[in-house]
This record gives structure tokens, C-alpha cells and sequence, in this order.
């Protein structure tokens, strides 16, 4: 099968537009060396200008389309995805579009942008940043938009259609990436001004102009291909609410394509649309995207199926196969996914075939060749030989999709070699040392039902208020204090050889000792050791789990220009000794006030690590739970009567459709109750969820078992607590009140608010009062103060009572 020719356009101007047999959805956008992150701060740090920040993401973006092109992507037909941003990809849209709320009126250009990502305090004036959230099941974030009856919609199309014309400049056509119209405004919350039931897709009639005004622009500047993602056409919990059916949102699909696939020869110079709907199964939504008027469909194959049947309206369109996996790192069996593209055009009713990502490839790093590996020469290395020759990051996987795009036009026997090499890597990887651990297995199967239950929850409470003694309204933060560029240095000295393990250790504790005295001048009720020896919350657990490797630049984009580096779970996975015992026991010894142990969960670990495809989620799930539940027993018997297990990914990995929520609820909360429940009654057991919609787990939060739950909630402004009253939610409850992600210091006022709005729901002996998140990314400079306010609010509110 090969590629199609899609054309389309009045006789005098038509628009030819041939679809590559190759494609990605996107691409890492930070920079191999993170050179997006290092301009953005430089400017937020305002060490550079607008100009110096403009002119570093025109050279990344000139280097990402010519890496792309290197790589084997077509210069022509719109194969190099256009897919860059200074922040996130929805915020670029409500930019875009003028729906920024009116808060934010007056300003203009970046200065508008970054406020409505970050906020503005002092003379700027106080702004309130957007809300941020998960972006589907992954661990983007992005910034939800605010939309109302009055929100007029305006087109700034700058952003889109300067990175079309650089390109063009550069010999390029390349395909700009923007969020779908049915999409955005799911993805949308009601304006805080909006009337009750206001439901944000009600306004798509009055923003179809504005994105029909933007593939104008497009098409003017170059670009032959647009592609909008309407990947909420696979996740169920924006499909069915309390204000939208599936009938609502496949109605809307259809009117947006009507409006926005007219036909050229009315006149309208458009570029061609692909459509794609990434994260899941389309499910019963092929028939709908079938029979819009757009030229091609990109769908998941890694996460979604092909239908039962030949769906018709798709003999005129191009089907993008999404077959290698976006969404993970691991080397593809390319001949087991040349057979799922082979099946593609008869399963489907296909015009035509393409081979394409499953996901944009923002979520994997850029390179896995830079990687230090181990061929028996190099020291240090982070890989050893055989982990690296089953990896494929963002680079190979597009080296992926060219190969299969070539045996779709010309032919397995034009790849043989690159198809026997990665079926060879493929059955390394099974047969390998250490990916079966026979004594782990045997663990995990002797498991019995007693082994995920604490006792009763009453008798719990009782036992910790006479041990603890805590105050009504207790303060804490959720574990982590700013990662200061002394013990950024230090660790990097260590690594390096610069710095002794014994000098290493000494600064950390010298560290600890100074956030525990900063804390109990501050007046918190439950300390925490803040995390110094942490470099980060799951890495630091990996370097110390069996089953684990961690990379040395395998950078992924968060959010804005935070960065994570997730490590790969690679096999079977025990606990050799313990890991954060000695840490806490030294913080303990400093203060008379309890201070936290603090650990990452088990669905966290694997939500924030890559985690392997070849056993069942539930498996490993388990077997980190268990080395966790090591870990809990001996803080215990350390002394520790505090410890938190955080699982801020509890409703990130929660499959987008309803049908497999089930199982994975109850898996993942059983594996955190296994984590905890080896502990006595009076010891106190903490968790932590931030930045997601909670409204769909309050049950499973509950089922955690677990004494306090922090959860975010102070840029939605207290929307959950409602919600745990509503569910009937008689745990310990500390829902954020103030927001951690903004450089924003939070007045008394504005803190004490937000705790009056919790106590209106929640019974005030349940009530902790704590950050949204850890403050490893925030300076000293903003945490102290912010931390002061939470106190002398907490101390307000407590008086009252």
C-alpha cells in the first residue's frame, strides 16, 4: 500500500496535498540539552529580553526540523510536525484565540502568556495563574482553560504561523500542531462567572470562525497539512459528565469538520487537516471521524485496536497508523508491527496508509545514543550494553516510522536488516538476567488478603491523637524544601569524584538540620526533612531498588520548563537494604515534634518511570509495594510515627475509558495499601495526590486506607473539598492552600480564605492545613514567606473554632 495524494481546491488554485508514508505527531520540544528550559528561567530571571528568548527557540526550532529531516522524515507534505511551545500546547491555543479570562486584561505578547501560566504578584499586580492539570494519562501537564458565556474569542495567530514561515525559509513544509476545536473547550472549565450547568462546548459555534480563520493563515504562510488533536474523543470522563453525552460531543465533532473541512472549491484555501486522536481506542467514535471531510486520521495503536469492520467514509482518507509507541521507550518488534500496518487498510476501508506515533513523542527523551553505556571500558556508566540496545527514545522511534513507512512502499525486503536487528534485541531483552527474579515472583504469588488490611480505621485514630498530640488545624508541607544550588553543586561534586561519600553526607545533614530549625521557627506542627539527598522523588528510589536503571540526560518535558528525568523498570524488583531509614532517624533526632518519613508510592514510581510492557501492571505494582512495606516497617521501628507515601499519579494512570477503571483501581490501590499496612495503629500513614481531576477516585482514595490525604486544591480553589463531603470522605483531609507551582507568595488573606472555604466542608478535626506540593522547585525567598502566611492563617482559623 502506498502513501496517498489527497486533493482538494478549485481548479484554479488547488491545494495537492500527498500525505508521507512516514510521520510523528510531535516531537521533544525542550531541547536535547534542555536549551528551551535554560533560556525560559534566564528570562523569568530577567538575566535575558524578550528578543534573547525569541532568538534561542527560533534555533531550537531550526534544529529540531532539520534533525527530523536527518532522521528520514520528508521535507515535503507536511511529514515534520510544527509542534513547539514556550510553555504548553493548550496555553497556546487560548492564547491564540484570545479566551484568556479578563484577569489578565492589559497585558500583551509574552508578558500575557507567562502570566496566565504563572501569575503575577507585587507591581504586576495579583493575577492567579491558570489551573494546571494531567494532560489525559500522562505526566504533562497543561494549563485549563476558563471559558464563559461572555469569553470573546479573537484570533492571534503569531505563534502558529511564524514557525510555518521559518521553515518554508528553510526549504521545509512542515504540519503545525494544534489542539482540535472539540477538544479544547472539553479540556475547558466553566469561567468562574459562568451561570450553574454553563457548559464550555456550548460556545463552539462561536469559535469555529476564529480556528477557520487560523488554517486560512496557516495555508497563507506554507503549510499544506494541519494537524488537530481531538484526542478527547477517547477518554470517557470528558465524553459522558453531568453537562455533556457522547451524543453531544460526536454532534460537535461533526459540526466543527462540517464548518472547518469545506470543500475548496467554495473558495476556502485551507491547508489539509489530519485528525488524530491519541492516549486510547476510538471506540465508538470511527464512524463519526469517518465521515467528516478531513483528508486523513491519525489513531493509536498502542493503546487503541482497529474496528470489527470496514468503517465507511474512510475509502477517501488517509488512516496514520500509530504503531510505534509514543507514550513509552522501548525498542519495537518492527516485523509484529509491519503486520498491524499490513492489516490497517483492510481493517479499516482505508483510501490509503500511513506509518505514525501513537502519541507526540514529547513524552519520551530526545536520544537514547548519548547515553553512557557500559562495553566493559566505560566507569560509571548509567547503562550497562544490553539496557541500551533495547531502548528507543524520541530519535530511534523516528527511525522507527521511516523504516515501517519504507516496507509499506517498497517493501520488507528494502529494511530486512533494521527488522532482524530489532527482533534480536527484542528476544535479548526477554531472556536477559534479572528481568525474572524467581524469589520476587514467589513473594508477590504467596500474598494473601490480610497482608493489604491496617484494622479499623477508628481505633487508628484514637491510638495516633494520643501519641501524636497534635493541635486542631495541624500544619505541615508535603516533603520536600528548595533544592538549593549549594546542594545542587554538592551532589554534582559527588558525582563527579570532587566531593567525598563522607563529606557528601555531612553537607546533606547540615542541610536537614537547617530546614528542620527553619520549620519549628516557623511554628509547623509535623516536620519534614526536606529532601536534600534527593535529587528526585522516583529517581532516588530507582538508584536504590532492584529493577531499575536511570539515564544521564533522559530529560522529559513536565510543564513549562520543569523536567523530569524518569527512570526505566526494566526488571523484577526488591529492596536490597534499607533506603531513607537513616535520613528521617537524624531529622527525628534534631526536634521533640514528629517529623515525616516520606516515600514515593508504587503506582507513582511506575506512573513516573518507564515502566516494562512485558508483565501484567499489577505484578510490578506488587512487587514495589512490597519492597515499600519493608521500608515502612523499619521507619517504625526507627522511631518514625509519621510516614507519608505519596501517589500524586493515583489518577493520572487511570485508564481513559470506564470499562478498564476497575481493574486498575483496584490494583493500584491495593498495592499502596500492601505498601502500608504492616504498621501499628499509632503510627500515622500520609498520602499525597496533586494535579488531576479527583472527582472520579474519591472512592479509591478512600479505599487507600491511608490516616491523611493532602490533595491540590488551591488553584481550583477548594473545587474537591465539596466533593470528599459529598462522597462522605471521614479520613484526615489537608487540601493545599496555596499554590506551589507559581512564583506567587500567597497572603494571610488569600490563605486564610481558602481554609475558611475547606472548613466549610470539612470537619475541622479532620482539617490539616499544607502546600499543594513539595517546594523542591521554589526558592527560599518565596517559600519562607509563604510558609509564615500558612501558619498565621492556620493560627486564625484554629482561634475561631
Amino acid at each position: 500500500m502506498s502513501q496517498s495524494t489527497t486533493t482538494t481546491g478549485s481548479p484554479a488554485e488547488a491545494n495537492t496535498a500527498t500525505f508521507p508514508a512516514a510521520t510523528v505527531l510531535g516531537y521533544p520540544r525542550i531541547g536535547p540539552n534542555r536549551e528551551l528550559k535554560r533560556a525560559l528561567e534566564s528570562f523569568w530571571a530577567a538575566r535575558t529580553d524578550v528578543p534573547a528568548l525569541e532568538d534561542a527557540a527560533a534555533t531550537l526550532r531550526t534544529r529540531t526540523r532539520a534533525r527530523l529531516a536527518e532522521l528520514g522524515l520528508a521535507r515535503t507534505g507536511g511529514a515534520v510536525p510544527e509542534a513547539s511551545s514556550f510553555y504548553d500546547q493548550v496555553l497556546d491555543a487560548s492564547y491564540a484565540l484570545g479566551a484568556l479570562p479578563a484577569r489578565f486584561d492589559g497585558l500583551a505578547g509574552l508578558d500575557l502568556y507567562f502570566a496566565a501560566a504563572r501569575g503575577t504578584s507585587g507591581d504586576a499586580g495579583e493575577r492567579a495563574p491558570l489551573e494546571m492539570t494531567k494532560w489525559f494519562d500522562t505526566n504533562y501537564h497543561y494549563l485549563v482553560p476558563e471559558i464563559g458565556p461572555g469569553t470573546t474569542f479573537r484570533l492571534d495567530a503569531s505563534r502558529f504561523v511564524g514557525p510555518v514561515r521559518e521553515a518554508a525559509a528553510e526549504g521545509l513544509d512542515t504540519r503545525p500542531v494544534v489542539v482540535g476545536p472539540v477538544t479544547y473547550l472539553l479540556l475547558s472549565k466553566a469561567a468562574d462567572d459562568a451561570p450553574a450547568g454553563f457548559e464550555p462546548l456550548s460556545r463552539l459555534g462561536d469559535l469555529l470562525p476564529v480556528y477557520a480563520e487560523l488554517l486560512r493563515e496557516l495555508r497563507a504562510a506554507g503549510a499544506s497539512w494541519v494537524q488537530l488533536d481531538e484526542s478527547g474523543l477517547v477518554a470517557d470522563h470528558l465524553l459522558d459528565t453531568a453537562t455533556v453525552s457522547p451524543a453531544d460531543v460526536h454532534a460537535a465533532v461533526k459540526a466543527a469538520y462540517r464548518a472547518l473541512a469545506t470543500d475548496l472549491a467554495a473558495g476556502v484555501d485551507r491547508p489539509a487537516i489530519l485528525l488524530q486522536a491519541s492516549y486510547g481506542d476510538l471506540g465508538t467514535a470511527w464512524p463519526v471521524v469517518a465521515a467528516t471531510d478531513v483528508e486523513a486520521v491519525a489513531v493509536d495503536l498502542v493503546r487503541g485496536a482497529l474496528p470489527a469492520a470496514p468503517v465507511p467514509g474512510l475509502e477517501t482518507k488517509t488512516v496514520v497508523a500509530g504503531v510505534v509507541d509514543g507514550h513509552n521507550i522501548w525498542r519495537a518488534d518492527l516485523g509484529a508491527k509491519a503486520d498491524l500496518v499490513d492489516a490497517v487498510a483492510a481493517a479499516t476501508g482505508a483510501g490509503a496508509v500511513a506509518v505514525g506515533t501513537s502519541t507526540s513523542l514529547q513524552h519520551v527523551p530526545h536520544d537514547v545514543e548519548p547515553e553512557s553505556w557500559d562495553d566493559g571500558t566505560a566507569a560509571g556508566a548509567e547503562l550497562d550494553a544490553n539496557l541500551h540496545a533495547w531502548l528507543a527514545f524520541a530519535d530511534q522511534k523516528v527511525g522507527e516510522v521511516v523504516a515501517l513507512g519504507t516496507a509499506l512502499t517498497d517493501g520488507r525486503d528494502a529494511v530486512a536488516d533494521v527488522l532482524a536487528a530489532a527482533s534480536a534485541a527484542v528476544a535479548g531483552r526477554r531472556d536477559a538476567a534479572g528481568v525474572r527474579v524467581d524469589a520476587v515472583r514467589a513473594r508477590t504469588a504467596a500474598l494473601q488478603p490480610g497482608d493489604f488490611e491496617r484494622g479499623a480505621h477508628a481505633e487508628r485514630v484514637t491510638a495516633q491523637r494520643e501519641r501524636l498530640g497534635l493541635p486542631a488545624l495541624p500544619t505541615t508541607t508535603i516533603g520536600s524544601f528548595p533544592q538549593t544550588v549549594e546542594i545542587r553543586r554538592a551532589r554534582a561534586a559527588h558525582a563527579r569524584g570532587e566531593l567525598t561519600t563522607d563529606a557528601y553526607e555531612q553537607a546533606m545533614r547540615d542541610e536537614i538540620a537547617r530546614v528542620v530549625t527553619l520549620q519549628e521557627e516557623l511554628g509547623l506542627d509535623v516536620l519534614v526533612h526536606g529532601e536534600a539527598e534527593r535529587n528526585d522523588m522516583v529517581q532516588y528510589f530507582a538508584e536504590l531498588l532492584d529493577g531499575f536503571a536511570v539515564t544521564t540526560n533522559g530529560w522529559v518535558q513536565s510543564y513549562g520548563s520543569r523536567c523530569t528525568r524518569p527512570s526505566i523498570l526494566w526488571g523484577d524488583v526488591s529492596r536490597p537494604e534499607p533506603m531513607t531509614v537513616r535520613w528521617a532517624q537524624y531529622a527525628q533526632s534534631l526536634t521533640e515534634k514528629p517529623v515525616k518519613g516520606m516515600l514515593t508510592g508504587p503506582v507513582t514510581i511506575m506512573a513516573w518511570s518507564f515502566v516494562r510492557d512485558d508483565v501484567p501492571l499489577a505484578e510490578t505494582a506488587n512487587q514495589i509495594g512490597l519492597a515499600l512495606r519493608d521500608e515502612v516497617v523499619d521507619l517504625e521501628a526507627a522511631g518514625i510515627a509519621v510516614v507519608q507515601v505519596d501517589e500524586p499519579a493515583l489518577r493520572e494512570l487511570l485508564p481513559l475509558r470506564q470499562a478498564d477503571q476497575a481493574a486498575y483501581l483496584d490494583w493500584s490501590v491495593g498495592s499502596f495499601r500492601l505498601a502500608t499496612a504492616g504498621v501499628r495503629p499509632d503510627t500515622q500513614v500520609h498520602t499525597h495526590l496533586c494535579y488531576s481531576e479527583f472527582g472520579e477516585v474519591i472512592g479509591a482514595i478512600d479505599g487507600l486506607d491511608a490516616d491523611v490525604t493532602s490533595i491540590e486544591a488551591a488553584r481550583s480553589r477548594m473545587e474537591v473539598v465539596p466533593e470528599l463531603q459529598d462522597a462522605g470522605f471521614s479520613r484526615g483531609v489537608g487540601p493545599g492552600v496555596y499554590d506551589i507551582h507559581s512564583p506567587r507568595v500567597p497572603s494571610v488573606a488569600e490563605v486564610t480564605e481558602l481554609l475558611e472555604l475547606a472548613v466549610k466542608s470539612v470537619d475541622p478535626n479532620l482539617l490539616w492545613v499544607n502546600p499543594d506540593c513539595g517546594l523542591k522547585t521554589r526558592g527560599y525567598a518565596e517559600t519562607t514567606p509563604s510558609l509564615a502566611h500558612l501558619v498565621e492563617a492556620a493560627h486564625a482559623v484554629r482561634a475561631t473554632l
